[in-house]
């Protein structure tokens, strides 16, 4: 599949639930509003979209939610979707999850073939991770980092900088995830969604400041290291881990874009940080043959965007579009 701009787009990600056990400050308001379950695709239509898409050349698929290890039954939807890998038409198929569910599920997701998983970690002070969370449980994230582990999952942490919540811990992580033999990427604070009485200005940290803290106390090198996502990486010569970079506000990744977003609706967007979107529901439920769907798909393609335009500052404080990041496939 190629877009109007030339980039071949290789890379699904796919929000499989918009629900969450956690209510972290910068994702969702705290007293959130979920989709009825007729709205939601079956694991099943799940199945039969993302394997269209591998059938179109994709070949990474990462399910993410909200938590995607919420979902009722999903280890189905990895073991079904493990077909593709030894098949060798999929590279990769992986997950963004908090954890809060991997000392249940880490043993599984390596044996429908996951070999790495990201988890969101942003603090490594537990009533801090309590206040970020909300609901969270810090030392239950603890046990899912260590499940994933010895389960021979690789382990990447994302970390969201927050300024004036966990900035003064940055370099924190970074020495544990080098004890720990985990990569690090952080993240810049997006415009999406009402989080309630939260002010995303107050939250937002660019990443130029971060790498500089950083480089006070690390040897940063840079790396051609490519995870097939928006991060740019350098490695810690210390710990011999890499650091990733991940800035869709003060620089935006989007001349390299290979990726689309599936809801757990059917509603595919070209682009994080646009409105415009293509209803893959419609089709699959219209038709017991991927005709409509096939279809559709490629019509999408053909009008992906060539960028977002992100803006966080006093004036531009309200989101930038209003679906949260927990529907579109964070």
């Amino acid at each position: 599949m190629i877009d109007p701009f030339g980039r071949a787009v290789t890379y699904l990600r796919v929000s499989v639930t918009d629900r969450c056990d956690f209510r972290c400050v910068y994702c969702m308001s705290e007293d959130m509003t979920f989709l009825p379950k007729a709205d939601i695709l079956s694991l099943e239509e799940l199945d039969r979209i993302c394997s269209a898409f591998v059938g179109h050349g994709v070949r990474k698929l990462r399910l993410t939610g909200g938590e995607p290890l919420v979902r009722r039954n999903i280890m189905w939807l990895f073991e079904r979707l493990g077909r593709h890998l030894d098949s060798g038409a999929l590279d990769e198929l992986t997950l963004t999850t908090n954890g809060s569910q991997l000392p249940k599920y880490a043993r599984a997701l390596a044996a429908a073939g996951v070999k790495r998983v990201n988890i969101s970690l942003d603090t490594l002070d537990a009533d801090k991770f309590r206040a970020i969370t909300r609901w969270g449980k810090f030392d239950r994230v603890m046990e899912g980092i260590a499940a994933a582990k010895d389960a021979g999952l690789g382990v990447k942490i994302n970390t969201v900088a927050l300024k004036g919540v966990n900035d003064d811990e940055l370099s924190d992580m970074v020495r544990w995830c080098g004890a720990g033999g985990y990569d690090l990427t952080f993240i810049e604070v997006m415009p999406m969604g009402d989080i309630g009485d939260a002010d995303r200005y107050d939250q937002y940290l660019p990443l130029s400041a971060v790498r500089a803290r950083l480089e006070e106390n690390w040897t940063l090198v840079e790396s051609d290291h490519d995870s097939g996502g928006p991060a740019r990486y350098v490695s810690v010569a210390e710990t011999g881990r890499r650091i990733g970079f991940i800035t869709p506000m003060t620089h935006n990744f989007c001349e390299s874009c290979n990726r689309v977003r599936l809801t757990c609706t059917g509603t595919l967007y070209m682009c994080l940080g646009q409105e415009d979107a293509a209803d893959l529901r419609a089709p699959i439920r219209a038709s017991a043959d991927n005709g409509l769907l096939d279809a559709a798909i490629a019509e999408a393609i053909g009008r992906k965007p060539k960028g977002h335009d992100f803006i966080i500052d006093r004036p531009h404080s309200a989101p930038a579009v209003s679906r949260h990041m927990s529907v579109t496939g964070g």
